[in-house]
């Protein structure tokens, strides 16, 4: 399974919703949590292109946030981005 990184904050529910998503499907994932600190802010915004959380990477792939990832998940897509 490809690695998942998710930054979040910790006031933020779609972030805690991503989350959910994530876990309820059994998928593993990094959170990093931007909510006090200005450098990954910045680093998210560098990898990412927004300044919206969850940003959501698959393999360091930007996919989005909660939307997309829901998305995914409901079209059958997500376990294809996941699968080595």
């Amino acid at each position: 399974m490809k690695p998942v990184v998710v930054y979040t904050t910790t006031y933020c529910p779609f972030c805690v919703s991503a989350k959910a998503l994530l876990q309820a499907k059994g998928i593993p994932f990094q959170e990093i949590d931007v909510t006090n600190d200005v450098n990954l802010r910045q680093e998210v915004i560098r990898r990412s292109g927004r300044r919206t959380v969850p940003q959501i990477f698959i393999d360091d792939e930007p996919i989005g946030g909660f939307t997309e990832l829901k998305a995914l998940a409901d079209s059958g897509e997500l376990d294809a981005k996941l699968a080595d």
